[in-house]
């Protein structure tokens, strides 16, 4: 059963609120290929933006430069090892070493957003797809990207009315890493009784 739903633009910045790991993915002149990504942000709210970092030796990146788009993919616990792996090879030593890209390799399934031609990772529990804004000195200098989400979705298990509620479904629950392989997941949501503004 599918669960995916899309999400209004000005709400795609709750997807990447709470500090998940993601999965980043470029495709470009028939190649591609994903990467895991822990440093990552909103920016905005409409039009809807996000930042990441992206090392200059990821092949993610050159394809993400030469393509001017990439996407997001959010990982769940059940995926962590899967997430790990993504983030342990080398998407450009295996295309030389072995003619085949990291999806391949993995086996991974993906799927084709609406906006661009990168690789979206199946079973997530959330989806963007991103226009690059170019920032010619921040990305030589910090290896930071900007991107305008395009479209999003986001399993409704977990994610619905523009709020996340993992309750019940600790699996689907996002990961973050914090180095050497070692993740926390999402916790237990809390409302503040505090007055403030409502959205």
């Amino acid at each position: 059963m599918n669960y995916r739903e899309t999400v209004l633009l000005e709400k795609a910045y709750r997807l990447l609120n709470h500090g998940p790991t993601i999965c980043v993915s470029a495709a470009h002149n028939g190649q591609q290929n994903i990467m895991t990504a822990a440093w990552n942000m909103p920016l905005d709210f409409a039009p809807s933006k996000v930042a990441v970092v992206l090392d200059k030796q990821t092949w993610t990146r050159q394809l993400l430069e030469a393509s001017g788009t990439f996407a997001i993919s959010v990982p769940t616990r059940a995926q962590v090892n899967l997430a790990q792996q993504i983030g342990s090879l080398s998407g450009a030593a295996l295309l030389r070493d072995t003619q085949k890209d990291k999806i391949t390799t993995l086996n991974l399934q993906t799927f084709t957003g609406t906006t661009t031609q990168a690789p979206l990772l199946e079973d997530c529990v959330a989806w963007l797809e991103c226009k690059l804004i170019i920032e010619p000195h921040i990305q030589q200098t910090y290896d930071l990207f900007l991107g305008e989400v395009t479209a999003a979705w986001a399993d409704t298990r977990v994610f619905s009315q523009g709020h996340w509620h993992f309750e019940g479904h600790d699996e689907l629950r996002t990961i973050h890493h914090v180095a050497g392989g070692h993740y926390f997941i999402a916790g237990q949501a809390i409302q503040s009784s505090a007055t403030g503004p409502s959205d």
